[in-house]
C-alpha cells in the first residue's frame, strides 16, 4: 500500500586488506586472515594477504595470497589465488597460479587450474585438472586428453 519494503537478499561480501595496524607479526610481515571453526560463511572474500580456513565457506574467495584449508575446514564454491594447501574438503572450481598442494587429509572434487601440483598419497583427488599452463587455461576432460596424445 505503502511502497514496496521487500528488500533483496544479498550475499556480503568480505574484502581484507593489510595495513600497518593489521599486521600479525611484524618481525615476519605475515598477516594471516582466517575463518574458525566453527563458522559459516556465505558470500565473496577478496584478501590481499593469505587466509586460512577452519571453518566453512559457501562462496567465492579470490586472494592474492595463499588459501590454506585445514583439517576441518570447507569450501564450497570457487576460489582463485597465488597458492593452496588443502588439507580439508574443497568442492567447486580452483584456480592456483603457482603451486597446489594437497595433502593425505584431503578431499577434492570439481575443477582445478594450476601452475604445480603436489597430491600426497592418500588424498582424495576427484577432478579434472591442468597444470602447467597459464591462467587462462582451463581443464579438459581426460578422454579429450587422451584422444589428443593418442593422434600425436
Amino acid at each position: 500500500m505503502f511502497g514496496n519494503n521487500k528488500k533483496e537478499k544479498q550475499s556480503p561480501v568480505v574484502t581484507s586488506k593489510q595495513t600497518t595496524s593489521q599486521q600479525g607479526n611484524q618481525s615476519t610481515g605475515l598477516n594471516i586472515n582466517s575463518l574458525g571453526a566453527g563458522t559459516k560463511m556465505e558470500g565473496t572474500i577478496n584478501s590481499e594477504s593469505d587466509i586460512r580456513i577452519d571453518g566453512e565457506l559457501v562462496g567465492t574467495l579470490h586472494c592474492k595470497g595463499k588459501v590454506i584449508i585445514g583439517p576441518k575446514g570447507f569450501v564450497d564454491g570457487n576460489i582463485e589465488c597465488t597458492n593452496a594447501v588443502i588439507e580439508g574438503h574443497f568442492k567447486g572450481v580452483m584456480k592456483a597460479t603457482e603451486l597446489l598442494n594437497v595433502t593425505e587429509s584431503a578431499v577434492l572434487d570439481g575443477e582445478v587450474t594450476t601452475g604445480k601440483l603436489a597430491v600426497h598419497p592418500g588424498a582424495k583427488f576427484n577432478v579434472q585438472c591442468a597444470t602447467g599452463a597459464g591462467k587462462g587455461a582451463s581443464p579438459k576432460p581426460l578422454q579429450e586428453k587422451m584422444l589428443s596424445f593418442a593422434k600425436g
